[in-house]
């Protein structure tokens, strides 16, 4: 059971050029504002036509330049769910659900509503119009007419960023068990880290229309093949480097050199560290001098947020200013009461095993 797409489609001045394989695991997929994530998904629904390439579904062809296939969107047999809940107006929860329905038997179609609405837990909205509904509610409501179909692959467009944090919380949970169950193919399109590593096992990157990165969640964000893949799984901490005379990387960005334990051949371009990786510690606590990437620090100014801080830390001299700082480390606020009112310079540690290298 997998979904293969490898597409080409020019948009203006915007060339996407993707190729990815879908198996088992929901698959998601990152990139920034215009980087091809939702056209690809409207070209796998069949709502956008690729120039050429080729898209199959668990081998059946939907799409192919050289052979002339180009498969029907109502046939396709693919859910494609968006941001904005897309529902129809005019129809009722009921109706909507039963949409794609239409070819089946009225009492079929009626037991598949029946099913879907009692799983995405509106079943007693039946009979109500979208507009009577919460956010919350209409987006479950979207997931059931999306499911109603029995889909071949599940498209998810962004599909809680309409919602506040109270709800994307509650749908988040009902996705992920919903796709615990789910036999088909899963792609689910985020700008939200965090919740597209909750949701998918395997991600890809888009950077410009192309293929960035792809592997399992923990490969892409410990190992980031390129520095715009760093970027874009929101590594904070990111320096020029150049190989120093004792076999350490320069942090030219940072004024201090680092043992790495990533093997390298050649002198990267970059050397990076993401902020929770990051060691803060008061001076009489921290680890022994001797510690490899140890470094005194001073802060230069911190940002908050309910349950972490972060701290932007000048290396090796007290900051000239609030903006004078090398890293950046989140600590939850715990930790941070435990140092924050002890005296100045602490000690911060890049452990060679959390540093990684890019290349340019």
């Amino acid at each position: 059971m997998s979904l293969e797409v490898a597409i080409e489609k020019k948009v203006q001045d915007f060339q996407l050029a993707v190729e990815f394989t879908a198996d088992g695991a929901p698959l998601g997929l990152l990139g920034s504002s215009g980087s091809g994530k939702t056209m690809t998904l409207r070209a796998i629904a069949g709502l956008e036509t690729p120039d050429r390439g080729r898209i199959a579904l668990h081998g059946r062809v939907l799409f192919d330049s050289e052979r002339g296939i180009n498969v029907p969107a109502r046939a396709r047999r693919v859910g494609l769910l968006f941001q904005n809940f897309a529902l129809f107006p005019h129809l009722t929860v009921a109706e909507n659900v039963a949409f794609g329905l239409r070819g089946l038997a009225a009492d079929e179609r009626a037991r598949r509503v029946e099913r879907q609405l009692a799983a995405a837990h509106v079943d007693g909205l039946g009979n109500r119009y979208p507009a009577t509904l919460s956010g919350g509610e209409q987006q479950r409501v979207a997931l059931a007419r999306a499911l109603a179909v029995e889909p071949a692959a599940l498209l998810l467009d962004e599909p809680f960023s309409a919602l506040d944090t109270h709800l994307r919380s509650a749908l988040e949970r009902h996705l992920r068990d919903t796709l615990d169950s789910y036999k088909g193919s899963a792609l689910f399109v985020s700008h939200n880290l965090e919740e597209a590593y909750r949701v998918c096992g395997d991600l890809v990157v888009l950077a410009n229309g192309k293929v960035a990165a792809r592997g399992t969640k923990d490969e892409v964000f410990r190992h980031p093949p390129t520095l715009d893949v760093a970027r874009l799984t929101g590594c904070k901490n990111i320096s020029r480097a150049r190989r120093a005379a004792d076999g350490r990387i320069e942090a030219l960005g940072w004024d201090c050199a680092l043992r790495v334990a990533q093997p390298f051949a050649k002198t990267p371009a970059h050397i990076a560290i993401r902020a929770h990786h990051v060691r803060v510690r008061p001076a009489g606590r921290a680890a022994p001098e001797n510690r490899e990437n140890t470094f005194s620090c001073w802060l230069a100014a911190m940002t908050e947020t309910p349950f972490r801080v972060t701290l932007d830390l000048c290396l090796g001299a007290p900051p000239a200013h609030p903006g004078d700082f090398h890293v950046q480390a989140e600590v939850f606020k715990r930790e941070w009461e435990e140092f924050r009112n002890l005296p100045q310079p602490w000690k911060v540690e890049l452990a060679p095993d959390r540093v990684f290298l890019l290349p340019d």
